[in-house]
């Protein structure tokens, strides 16, 4: 943990951390339900499990959108957690085709706890390779009887009617208090066997799990792993272009690196450090269309935040390593970019968090990926913590600055208004939510006002077009509060830094 993690104030007065969030009563989250739900599919969409429609719950062919709103009430069960799906269609992903997912829910394992805080990480995969993509949730702030913040992880099932049902994916034994198991989740073929694996972190190790998964919930295999020790992030992505996927491990600030060292994970069960590359958040896309996967950190933590060694600079920075035939080599220097680089729209300042949160697709069609970088820290005019993201391009030549775009809630075309501690960009997500070839762009604002608010703008081949983007509240899909804020948007699935 930071020796100064930035806090804010809002509703209750009190100082709270972003992961703090959100609140739902029972009759809100059976009316929330109601709304249309997807249409069926003539048969499963095979291929859950691809880029194109990894995220694909019903089988319909275009990728849906899983919201968190991890502090989320259940009734008068305060900050229990619920995550929000949003169906995409030739239409994108709206709030009228929706469902709301909580441990309340029927068929879900687990049942609603204060300050639980169900979804603070979402991911998918088809885990039981039935061509429907399953929804993870990781629940941090799980307790396992008199013990406080164990953590789970649960599985919603993907089918022809959207998700139904769960199961719990078994822990690791001798979880104490605190353990904060699934803090972040990350999923890919790591054996190539076809079947997705799993990185789960937690600050009391990591675990791997090798799927297959049954419909219990049980993989085929599962590893603990406390080499790294306290592990707060984990990605995984194809980097050397032989099908299968690679898996890097960001443990967080150490003593010696507080800007995050960077592991591989090797197939024997070894880890090799990336020494010149930091990271405490990451994603893996093309973003020079060379057909390798290259690996984007974020190092939002500089000196004003984390005093010591190696802090990023001043604002916070992005890195990326470009992978190869031979993947990702421990001589590689990281290609870096901050809002002091040329071209990149703003400048560095103490504690704007550039880096927090990033998302990565291609916003125009062009066959590079673009990386959408959330920067919530970042003061609009007076208003401290109101939030930006900003929007690099993939070129043949890598990522580049050169027509690079920040987007606030002062920024034309953008509904709302920049306030202070609304935390625009605590969370980014690229993805084709419409199937026409271009991401949207994602953006949570979990701190607008006492609800949480999700932007979206339709990509196109200039980008992202802000003419018609939608602003959606947590009220607007059925959510409300007891204490705590909503915060709805605080996780999109995209990468950020789980702190």
């Amino acid at each position: 943990m930071p020796s100064r993690t930035p806090a804010r104030t809002r509703g209750t007065g009190r100082a709270r951390l972003l992961t703090i969030a959100v609140a739902v009563s029972a009759a809100a989250l059976a009316a929330a339900v109601l709304p249309a739900r997807p249409a069926a599919a003539a048969a499963p969409y095979r291929g859950a499990n691809t880029p194109a429609v990894q995220d694909d719950f019903n089988g319909d062919g275009y990728r849906d959108l899983a919201v968190g709103a991890p502090g989320a009430a259940n009734g008068q069960v305060d900050a229990a957690g619920a995550v929000v799906v949003l169906y995409g269609s030739a239409n994108g992903a709206t709030a009228s085709r929706r469902t709301v997912v909580t441990q309340a829910t029927s068929g879900i394992p687990g049942a609603p706890e204060e300050w639980d805080r169900f979804g603070p990480a979402v991911a998918s995969a088809d885990l039981d390779r039935d061509g429907y993509a399953d929804l993870l949730v990781g629940t941090p702030g799980e307790s396992a009887g008199t013990m406080w913040g164990t953590g789970s992880l649960t599985v919603v099932w993907g089918g022809a009617t959207g998700l139904k049902g769960g199961a719990s994916v078994p822990t690791p034994t001798g979880l104490d208090e605190g353990c904060n198991f699934a803090a972040g989740v990350a999923a890919g073929d790591v054996t190539g066997d076809g079947a997705p694996d799993l990185g789960v972190t937690g600050r009391c190790g990591a675990t791997t799990y090798t799927g297959p998964f049954t419909r219990t919930g049980s993989p085929a295999a599962r590893t603990f792993v406390n080499a790294l020790g306290t592990n707060r992030g984990v990605v995984v992505g194809d980097v050397d272009g032989d099908g299968t996927a690679e898996r890097f491990w960001l443990p967080g600030p150490t003593d010696g690196d507080v800007s995050g060292p960077v592991h591989l994970e090797n197939g024997n069960g070894s880890y090799t450090e990336l020494p010149l590359a930091d990271g405490l958040s990451g994603q893996i896309g093309d973003v020079n269309g060379d057909g390798y996967g290259d690996l984007v950190t974020g190092v939002p933590y500089d000196a004003s935040l984390m005093p010591g060694d190696t802090p990023a600079h001043r604002g916070g920075e992005i890195q990326v390593l470009y992978g190869s035939a031979r993947g990702i080599t421990t001589d590689q220097k990281p290609h870096v970019f901050h809002q002091d680089t040329a071209s990149v729209p703003g400048g560095g300042e103490d504690g704007d968090l550039f880096g927090f949160s990033l998302g990565v697709g291609d916003t125009d069609g062009d066959g590079y990926a673009d990386v959408l970088v959330g920067g919530h820290g970042e003061a609009v005019g007076s208003a401290g913590y109101a939030g930006s993201a900003t929007l690099l391009r993939g070129s043949a030549a890598g990522l580049t600055a050169t027509g690079s775009r920040a987007y606030t809630q002062n920024t034309g075309g953008v509904p709302g208004t920049a306030e202070r501690s609304d935390m625009f960009g605590a969370s980014t997500h690229l993805a084709d939510l419409n199937k026409d070839g271009r991401a949207e762009a994602v953006v949570g604002a979990p701190g607008e006002n006492a609800d949480g608010l999700l932007w979206v703008a339709r990509g196109a081949t200039s980008g992202p077009v802000l003419s018609g983007s939608t602003a959606t509240s947590g009220t607007a899909v059925g959510l409300t509060r007891r204490y705590a804020d909503i915060e709805f948007g605080e996780e999109l699935g995209g990468a950020r830094y789980s702190s």
